[in-house]
């Protein structure tokens, strides 16, 4: 017989089911996988040897947590992730509103229940996943939102007296009695908010107006926070913090595989898009790279993070700046190009929080920047590496290319939304690239053909052997001094 299946307390009892708190609960069923070398937190990349061993550590400790760091670090993932942990079901008083365990309940409605009809109390079964509550912190919330108030609707309903407990409507908090409770951004929660937790947390009553129940909640908490709170917006008040057992500091991906595994994971591509639209190893590099440089750009606030939404809304915006293209051009399938890259800069724009320098500069010229210098940063793991002072009579691979563009003095334009032919013929038109790629790169897959030929020019502009002009169709590359001389 299924344990679900049984449907009063005297069953329930006789089944030999034994009660166990949510902390115990989470701690014993992370035992059993951690024997099993079963993954604890599945889809969550590059936490494995840091974050993640900090949580396991915290539940097995039957900590209340909190995950401190800057946005897009996965925090209410790993939050809504502890689901999993849990029982498939737990039993509760039924018509209980804060999920009375039938065995130890807690609720003035749950135990006169119990006392009126005893064995024949009615039980149902609360999966696991309805327990999860979970609450963005802000300004305005209050503490009968969290906790609770007299309601004078039941009161005068019931015809009953305000010194009557029977009055009170549960907040949030009690109503996630025996789940996981999560409250996002946590300094955003004013002081006094965060004061009527701390009962809560440490001794197990809660206070709601005139009544002080003694009330053992069975929570398991897990806060998130964003470190810039603590002296932006607000922050954690010492007495709270000093009730959180752990405190487990995450971070962004730490390199380029990790990161590009979480954007191929979140991204939302549609079906006819990933069969239209080919996304070339290379363009995977490249987009992390502009994320990985936007951590370290001097134009940017650090202090405010890069998510790692960044890169997944530019993969789509990446794919669909390839697919419209396609469409008006009439190809039925096409490769990302690096001039569909112009694509991603609203996706970049809305992500970053300039510095007053990157206001000067300007978001879309900070965005365009970006990208230069992530092909700055890759280019040297596939051609030989450029240095910024060249004996004057030293042979260098790049020249024919250089020379190339010296001979053709009018410049070599590269429009936007060139169908597939006539963009592969205007890049093969630049002969000395592909005797370059050959040299350097003869085993390079047929899908990065062409990516890779303007990644060169790209590159050569960045180390300033060529020079590169953007306009409204396009972009135009020219000789080192071509800009000087038209007066671009």
């Amino acid at each position: 017989m299924k344990i679900e299946n049984i449907k009063t307390l005297g069953a329930l009892k006789t089944s030999g089911y034994k009660s166990k708190s949510i902390k115990d609960e989470l701690r014993d069923n992370l035992i059993e996988r951690l024997k099993n070398n079963e993954v604890t937190f599945e889809g969550v990349h590059g936490y494995e040897n840091t974050v993640i061993p900090e949580l396991e550590r915290a539940i097995l400790s039957r900590h209340n947590i909190n995950l401190l760091g800057l946005r897009g670090q996965a925090k209410t993932r790993l939050a809504r992730l502890m689901v999993n942990l849990l029982d498939d079901f737990i039993p509760v008083v039924e018509g209980s509103e804060i999920n009375d365990d039938p065995l130890q309940p807690i609720s003035r409605f749950a135990t006169e229940l119990i006392e009126e009809k005893g064995d024949d109390t009615p039980i149902s079964w609360l999966p696991k996943k309805e327990r999860f509550a979970e609450k963005l912190a802000t300004p305005d919330v209050t503490v009968a939102d969290l906790i609770g108030d007299v309601d004078p609707i039941k009161a005068a309903h019931l015809k009953l007296s305000y010194a009557d407990d029977r009055v009170i409507h549960y907040g949030m908090i009690p109503r996630a009695n025996r789940c996981i409770f999560v409250i996002n951004e946590l300094p955003d929660l004013q002081a006094r908010i965060q004061v009527a937790l701390f009962n809560i947390l440490q001794e197990g009553d809660i206070q709601i107006r005139g009544f002080k129940l003694r009330m053992p909640l069975d929570i398991q908490f897990v806060f998130t926070a964003n470190p810039e709170d603590y002296t932006n917006r607000g922050s954690i008040v010492t007495p709270l913090k000093d009730r959180i057992g752990s405190q487990i500091i995450t971070h962004y991906p730490m390199d380029i595989e990790t990161a590009k595994k979480i954007t191929a994971q979140e991204a939302k591509l549609n079906k006819n898009q990933t069969e239209r639209v080919v996304v070339p190893e290379l363009v995977k590099d490249i987009l992390e790279q502009i994320v990985f440089e936007a951590r370290d750009s001097e134009f940017i606030d650090a202090k405010s993070g890069v998510s790692a939404r960044l890169g997944i809304t530019a993969l789509e915006n990446l794919v669909s700046t390839a697919e419209r293209r396609a469409l008006i051009s009439g190809d039925d399938k096409t490769a990302i190009r690096l001039s569909d890259f112009v694509g991603i800069i609203p996706a970049i724009t809305g992500k970053v929080e300039l510095v007053y320098e990157g206001e000067q500069e300007g978001a879309s010229v900070v965005a365009f920047n970006l990208i230069g210098d992530a092909v700055q940063t890759l280019f040297p793991k596939f051609f030989p590496k450029i240095e910024k002072l060249e004996k004057q009579d030293e042979e260098s691979p790049y020249d024919a290319i250089v020379s190339w563009f010296f001979n053709n003095s009018e410049g070599f334009e590269l429009l936007d939304d060139l169908d597939e032919v006539t963009y592969k013929s205007t890049l093969d038109a630049v002969t000395p690239l592909q005797d370059l790629i050959n040299t350097y790169q003869p085993d390079l897959n047929k899908d990065e053909h062409y990516i890779i030929k303007e990644f060169v020019l790209w590159g050569l502009v960045q180390f300033n052997k060529l020079s590169k002009y953007r306009f409204t169709e396009g972009i135009q590359f020219k000789d080192p001094y071509g800009s000087y001389i038209s007066g671009l």
